[in-house]
């Protein structure tokens, strides 16, 4: 093993000048565009006297040493060879990202436990964001001894969590799904009623549920308002007790949740 040799690789990394190739031009010369040939290590350290701390977002897709041949690159390292190679890489990928900065990394299977460690190390644990898995194919693998798998990982960090900024997407109607208005015209939908887990059987859970409900002399009101909510125990809930509707994000609205059961993640809703 070479941990303590890939840990300081980075600063032994030498700094390159970067050569414009006028031949290979294809606009403006503004060093803010620029395509670099070469190796990535060295490549990397050329940047950071132009972009250390500036760099929004970075997306790398790296070897996923599936012991594949490639002409252009080697998927067919022995495991402490690849993370002795991404380490250095992400150390500076780390030094070129801005405060509110993140960064994207795709990664399947064979390494991408390892990955996660690594950038756990490197970025920090509490500013790791998630993993957005995205299925690759439509169709499973004829030709699997195992799991066909269709799915690849992409690890997201901040550089620091508390400064990183989300630019939420917003659409001019909600999807179709959100098939119901209620009396102050804000779209919804509608949940089935099933367990939630490590309560048996789902329709015997539902029917357990709604005999608890026909009980209580509010529910006829609540149910002709369609305000049921179903939570898991012990989820998160604001100190007033409130909860969030199933309302679509361009209306959504505060309610307040009141238990009306002993059975467990069992809550209704109605409006604040």
């Amino acid at each position: 093993m070479t941990r303590s040799e890939d840990v300081r690789a980075a600063d032994s990394v030498p700094y390159r000048l970067l050569e414009a190739q006028p031949e290979l031009n294809g606009g403006s010369g503004d060093a803010a565009n620029m395509l670099i040939q070469g190796d990535n290590l060295d490549a990397l350290k050329a940047l950071l006297p132009y972009y250390s701390g500036r760099v929004k977002c970075i997306y790398i897709d790296p070897p996923y040493n599936t012991r594949s041949a490639f002409e252009h690159y080697d998927d067919n390292l022995e495991h402490s060879q690849w993370l002795a190679m991404i380490y250095p890489r992400l150390v500076l990928l780390r030094d070129l990202l801005a405060e509110d900065g993140s960064i994207w990394v795709s990664i399947d299977d064979n390494e991408g436990q390892y990955l996660k460690v690594i950038m756990d190390e490197v970025f920090g644990r509490r500013n790791f964001i998630g993993n957005a898995v995205w299925e690759k194919s439509d169709s499973p693998r004829m030709d699997a001894v195992t799991f066909s798998y269709r799915h690849d990982n992409t690890f997201c960090f901040a550089r620091d969590l508390d400064r990183l900024v989300w630019n939420r997407l917003v659409v001019d109607e909600p999807p179709s799904h959100y098939d119901k208005t209620d009396n102050e015209g804000r779209r919804y939908y509608l949940k089935p009623l099933r367990a939630m887990g490590g309560q048996g059987d789902s329709r015997a859970a539902a029917t357990q549920y709604r005999k608890a409900l026909e009980s209580d002399p509010e529910f006829a009101d609540v149910q002709r308002r369609d305000l049921l909510l179903f939570e898991p125990e012990g989820a998160d809930q604001d100190a007033d007790g409130s909860r969030q509707r199933c309302i679509h994000p361009i209306a959504v609205a505060r309610t307040r949740a009141t238990r009306r059961s002993r059975q467990p993640g069992l809550w209704i809703t109605s409006a604040r």
